[in-house]
C-alpha cells in the first residue's frame, strides 16, 4: 500500500525524506494516472533524489474535485504550486505526464524561474508531431475507453473488472484524454533545459522518429533511450529507468 504522504498542498505528495541538497525530481502521471505510481519511484531514489509526485484533481483523495479537462489551464495550476519548492528541480512526466511537464517548463522559463536541471520525458511524442490520423479516445463510449486502457496495459488493469472501481477511474481518465487531446504545443517552442527521452520498443503511441522530434524543442542536448516493451515500460522496465534517471541526475551534479 502506498505510503501516507506529506507536503505543501493536496497537489504535491513527497513520500520519502532526501537529503538537505537533494535535486527534487517532479513527476508528472500519465492519463488517469495518479501520484502514487511513482511511490517506487521515491523508495528507489530516496535520499539522495527527493521525489515529489503531482496529483491532479478527479482522483483518489481528489475524487470529489473536477478534472482539469484543459492541459493549458492544468499545467498553470501546477506551475503556481512548484513556486513553492527551492533548490533545484527536475522533471519527469509519463505519456499526457510529459507534455505536461514540458508545458509546466516552458512557464517557468516564462516568469524567469530557474529552469529544470533536465526534463525526462516519457512514452510521448514531440508536440509538432503530427498523425495522418488522429484519435478521440476521450470521445469513446465507456466500453470504447475501458478496451483502450486494457490494451495499452499498464499495472493494475485488472482492476478495471470491478464495477466500481471502474466507475471512480473511468472520468478522470477521459478528462484527461480530451486535455491531451485538445492540446497544442505554440509553434517553435524551443527550452533551455537538457532532454532526456524515454521511450518503448513497441509503445503504438510513440515511434522513434516522434521520440528523437524532441531534439527540435530544446536549445541544450536531447538523448533518446529504447527500453523493450510497449507503452507502459516503465513497470517491467522498471530498474533499468531508475538507473537511466539516477545516472543522469549524477553526471548532471545536481
Amino acid at each position: 500500500m502506498t505510503a501516507p504522504h506529506s507536503g505543501t498542498s493536496l497537489w504535491l505528495r513527497r513520500y520519502h525524506a532526501a537529503d538537505a541538497d537533494a535535486v527534487t525530481l517532479v513527476c508528472f502521471p500519465h492519463a488517469g494516472g495518479s501520484a502514487g505510481y511513482f511511490h517506487p519511484f521515491s523508495a528507489a531514489l530516496a535520499p539522495s533524489v527527493g521525489v515529489v509526485a503531482v496529483q491532479y484533481p478527479g482522483r483518489q483523495d481528489r475524487y470529489a474535485e473536477p478534472c482539469v479537462e484543459d492541459l493549458g489551464e492544468l499545467a498553470e495550476a501546477i506551475h503556481r504550486q512548484l513556486l513553492t519548492l527551492p533548490g533545484p528541480l527536475a522533471f519527469f512526466g509519463h505519456s499526457m505526464g510529459a507534455s505536461l511537464a514540458f508545458e509546466v517548463a516552458r512557464r517557468r522559463e516564462l516568469c524567469g524561474e530557474r529552469a529544470p536541471s533536465m526534463l525526462f520525458l516519457s512514452g510521448r511524442r514531440a508536440p509538432d508531431t503530427r498523425r495522418a490520423v488522429t484519435e478521440a479516445v476521450h470521445a469513446l463510449d465507456d466500453a470504447g475507453l475501458l478496451a483502450r486502457i486494457k490494451r495499452l496495459g499498464g499495472t493494475h488493469t485488472q482492476l478495471l473488472d470491478d464495477p466500481e472501481i471502474l466507475g471512480l477511474v473511468l472520468p478522470a481518465v477521459r478528462g484527461d484524454y480530451r486535455a491531451i487531446e485538445n492540446y497544442r504545443c505554440p509553434p517553435g517552442t524551443v527550452l533551455r533545459s537538457p532532454i532526456t527521452v524515454l521511450t518503448g520498443s513497441e509503445d503504438p503511441l510513440t515511434t522513434a522518429e516522434e521520440a528523437d522530434a524532441w531534439r527540435l524543442h530544446t536549445a541544450s542536448t536531447c538523448t533518446v533511450h529504447t527500453f523493450p516493451g510497449g507503452h507502459f515500460f516503465l513497470d517491467p522496465e522498471s530498474r533499468a529507468v531508475l538507473a537511466t534517471v539516477s545516472g543522469t541526475l549524477d553526471r548532471l551534479g545536481v
